[in-house]
């Protein structure tokens, strides 16, 4: 399958610099200089990840995100000259899959494009169930990666959205840490993790105001979501 990268940067020189590499690794890629540029952009060329800078004229990158991310969870990477601890934090908190510091080594860029895509897309995803997935008032919308609660998207970011498409496919089943870590960062478990916990927080609290309501802790044997 060839995916589709589209790059939102202000800068041309960073989005054929970008291009060339992705380009040369197997990418279809798609190139926007503003955020207004981004909606349609992504409606017509509809990229599997995006990689957006933040300083851009006009509507800036944190507007962008949160606007994509009202309507898709594909994976959202910032590019950004802004190295602060505060903006990084910033930007993974409104959405973000993966920050990125300028300068950057392209190579680098490109490993975590197939990184985050490998997450999102190819782990559990082999069959070709596009069904949507249905447990109560929320629902899992495959084709477009949306969860819906009540009917009205939910602003997830993409690991969050994995979690939740593993513990929706079996409502009731317990699911692991390394099970969940897995399937959801596309990478080996670490014991000392604490990033699953993190994860399992945030989409209780975008779930609903009982944190206990929809994903249940088995202490000492992992998360299930209740049937």
């Amino acid at each position: 399958m060839q995916y589709k990268v589209l790059i939102a940067d202000d800068e041309k020189e960073i989005r054929n610099l970008l291009r060339l590499y992705l380009e040369n690794d197997g990418f279809m890629v798609e190139d926007v200089g503003s955020g207004e540029a981004v909606a349609g952009a992504i409606e017509d060329f509809k990229p599997d990840i995006v990689l957006l800078d933040v300083m851009m004229p006009g509507k800036d990158g944190i507007h962008v995100l949160k606007d994509i991310r009202q309507v898709s969870n594909i994976p959202v990477m910032i590019i950004s000259a802004r190295t602060a601890d505060a903006e990084r934090i910033l930007g993974l908190n409104v959405g973000a899959d993966d920050y990125i510091c300028k300068p950057f080594n392209p190579l680098e860029v490109v490993a975590r494009v197939k990184s985050a895509l490998r997450r999102f897309y190819a782990l559990g995803g082999g069959d070709e169930h596009t069904e949507n997935i249905t447990c109560g008032d929320l629902v899992l919308d495959i084709e477009k990666c949306l969860l819906l609660k009540d009917g009205k998207p939910l602003d997830l970011t993409s690991v969050e959205y994995k979690i939740m498409e593993l513990l929706m496919k079996h409502p009731g089943k317990v699911y692991t840490k390394q099970q969940i870590y897995e399937y959801a960062w596309g990478e080996d478990f670490f014991v000392a993790d604490n990033n699953i916990m993190v994860a399992i927080s945030k989409l209780r609290t975008k779930l609903d105001e009982d944190p206990s309501k929809y994903i249940k802790t088995l202490r000492g044997l992992g998360y299930r979501l209740e049937a």
